[in-house]
């Protein structure tokens, strides 16, 4: 029994930690421990639980993973209504609303209200009973909803249990949203798939909640922020809606940050403007702002009118949405070589800007939603940001209109455009040659563990190229010291130290030029391994798809990258170039099956104290060997320096031979020497 006990304590303990540092990093944004730290706590929690399933609970941190597919969802009848709110859509209607509530509280003295962002998302309902999360039901009708507790179990931002004073009953009313980035990242992996994608965020966070089986809602990147509360117990009581939110905070759940109090009709407008200012920087989508009477006796003089409360409102932003004329589509380029079309059309206000041109995402896009140019489009600002194409009004399409082509060639280089397997995305060739993409291709060859160049920063490249000094990679070669001392923050010694460090960039490895190079999908692995099977740039440069499929972890995907990247005349003209200006690196690389390590994969956790990590990287690939960021059944060993994160448990766990720094160096030794 007292091991019984031991267990059970120490499950409470783990449940409580796991569900205070979810706290401190899902809603404060505060995190007190590093992830290796927490994925600890919570893998002991898990096999604690899969040891004891007595001690598992329905509000352990552990169950957020989601379970098997229900059959449908269960009506859920709320004891207080979930209501609407009526709407303001000028300064004036919002003065009138807050006549009415002067009129009705019989004062003349301005009203303290509650200000917040309207977010645009799904309203749900959360029932604690003992302080652990019960239930949770969308709005539905207002009196009846849905029972969607195991999604919104999943949510991270949601308390399964509340921290320490809440009471015995709490309904908790509240949005839950998806971000603009998480709803970016779920479209992209969409489009990817072949899945239909989401309109918006609002329809992507309800999808999500609406999914039967809630390992899928696990997946997607919700959150939500508490506004209200339904039926409270009688241990508790407040005097003001703030009292409400602070309350709220101290039991854990999320309040949105912006909320501020407000006095007057003046105070009101003050905050809608000040939002609609930030609403662009803003991670979610809004569609206004609400305004509710902080006095909660107030609110319950005023009552309610139909399906709304008359002691809130919502002041809407402009229409997001707006109709125009397509003029035509034209081509951008991105900075890594995606060509995507953008429509050019007849200038329209949307949600108070003037929009000219709009997204057109891509070509599979186009063709998905039928655009022609000549059509009538929906427009939308979407994530009140980017402008998108909706869908054309195909009732008032006219004669002629025309389907939109993708250029075979690139709109900035000349270069060919070519569209990737199995992909979606069209890219200009020209990587090193494009002006499109000379920035990103700067920075890339610059970097450290390409061709290492000491000082050379995005920001000195954005001055080098907006100053019209370099134009391609192998003009940074050409720099005089007169042309770099006269740039901003730079001045005669920092200008010769980095001519110095590109005069000492000319020494490199073959690995490292191709890994320079930024072909798409060469990590630095695979350009050592393209380097290692073909010594010497040429061969690889001549190789078709098929040779290059016969080099070791190379597939068809990098395969047409490589030799595509090689057949664009412009990248053969830049590299030329950089040889000219002197870049070399050692001739006859030994191939790949001359490497004794060759089939070896090692992984480096720690700090090791006679290598650095890329010394130790770099003499294990001479050697053949693959050196890669994470451990499995495959790995041949890890090499462990002191302060190992996780990557040493998953080791002890599959039983892959751990080494330390002296065994690494006698492996290298004796390899080396032979």
């Amino acid at each position: 029994m007292a091991a019984v006990a031991k267990l059970r304590k120490r499950a409470a303990q783990l449940r409580e930690a796991v569900d205070h540092h979810n706290h401190r990093y899902h809603v404060l944004d505060d995190p007190e421990i590093s992830d290796a730290e927490y994925d600890a706590l919570f893998r002991e929690l898990q096999a604690l639980e899969a040891e004891h399933p007595a001690l598992r609970t329905a509000d352990s941190p552990t169950q957020r993973v989601g379970a098997a597919p229900a059959t449908g969802f269960a009506q859920v009848r709320h004891e207080l209504p979930m209501l609407s709110l009526a709407n303001a859509f000028s300064d004036e209607e919002l003065a009138e609303f807050d006549k009415r509530v002067r009129e009705r509280l019989q004062t003349e003295d301005a009203v303290a209200y509650s200000a917040e962002p309207k977010l645009d998302g799904v309203a749900v309902s959360l029932r604690y009973e003992k302080g652990v999360l019960v239930q949770a039901a969308t709005r539905g009708d207002g009196t009846t909803g849905e029972n969607i507790t195991e999604n919104v179990r999943t949510i991270r931002s949601v308390p399964l249990r509340l921290q320490g004073g809440a009471p015995a009953l709490l309904e908790v009313r509240g949005e839950v949203y998806m971000t603009r980035k998480g709803f970016a990242a779920i479209n992209v992996k969409a489009r990817e798939s072949g899945d239909k994608v989401f309109a918006n965020p609002r329809n992507a966070a309800a999808g999500s909640l609406r999914q039967l089986d809630s390992r899928i809602t696990a997946k997607r990147p919700l959150a939500m922020y508490c506004y209200a509360r339904g039926v409270t117990s009688s241990d508790v009581s407040f005097d003001t809606h703030a009292q409400v939110l602070s309350a709220f905070r101290e039991w854990g759940l999320p309040v949105s940050p912006e909320i501020e109090l407000v006095t007057g009709v003046a105070g009101c407008n003050g905050y809608y403007e000040s939002i609609g200012k930030l609403r662009a920087e803003l991670p979610y989508d809004i569609d206004g702002v609400v305004f509710k009477v902080n006095s909660l006796r107030a609110q319950a003089e005023l009552g309610t009118v139909s399906r709304a409360p008359r002691w809130a409102i919502a002041r809407k932003f402009p229409a997001e949405e707006a109709v125009t004329r397509l003029l035509d589509v034209g081509f951008q380029v991105g900075r890594t070589g995606a060509v995507t079309p953008v429509a050019r059309l007849s200038p329209v206000t949307v949600g108070g800007v003037t929009v000219s041109n709009a997204t057109l995402h891509n070509m599979d896009e186009v063709e998905r939603k039928d655009v022609r140019i000549g059509d009538t489009v929906v427009v939308r600002r979407a994530g009140d940001v980017i402008p998108e194409v909706v869908r054309p009004l195909k009732e008032k399409r006219p004669k002629g209109a025309r389907k939109p082509k993708m250029p075979k060639v690139c709109p900035v280089c000349g270069s060919a455009v070519v569209r990737e397997s199995e992909q979606a995305a069209h890219r200009c060739t020209g990587g090193l040659f494009c002006g499109a993409q000379r920035k990103q291709a700067i920075w890339h060859f610059a970097s450290r563990r390409a061709m290492d160049i000491d000082g050379l920063g995005g920001k000195l490249i954005e001055q080098l190229v907006d100053a019209g000094l370099i134009e391609h990679v192998d003009d940074i070669y050409a720099l005089q010291l007169e042309q770099l001392q006269d740039l901003e923050r730079m001045g005669e010694k920092s200008a010769r130290n980095l001519l110095a460090a590109l005069e000492k960039s000319k020494q490199t490895t073959l690995g490292r030029f191709v890994y320079a190079l930024g072909i798409r999908e060469v990590g630095e692995t695979t350009a050592q391994t393209l380097a290692d099977h073909f010594g010497d740039l040429d061969g690889l440069m001549q190789a078709d798809e098929e040779t290059l499929l016969d080099v070791a972890d190379v597939g068809p995907v990098v395969a047409e990258h490589v030799q595509q990247f090689f057949a664009e005349p412009r990248n053969r003209e830049v590299i030329a170039a950089l040889q000219r200006a002197g870049v070399r690196w050692p001739a006859g690389t030994p191939r790949t099956t001359d490497r004794p390590l060759k089939g070896h994969t090692y992984v480096l956790t720690g700090t090791l104290e006679g290598l650095t990590r890329d010394q130790a990287k770099a003499r294990l690939q001479a050697l053949g060997a693959r050196v890669s960021g994470s451990v499995s059944g495959k790995t041949t060993g890890v090499v462990a320096g002191s302060n190992p994160g996780s990557k040493l448990d998953k080791a002890e766990a599959l039983g892959v031979m751990i080494m330390d720094e002296s065994e690494l160096e006698a492996l290298l030794q004796a390899h080396e020497a032979s």
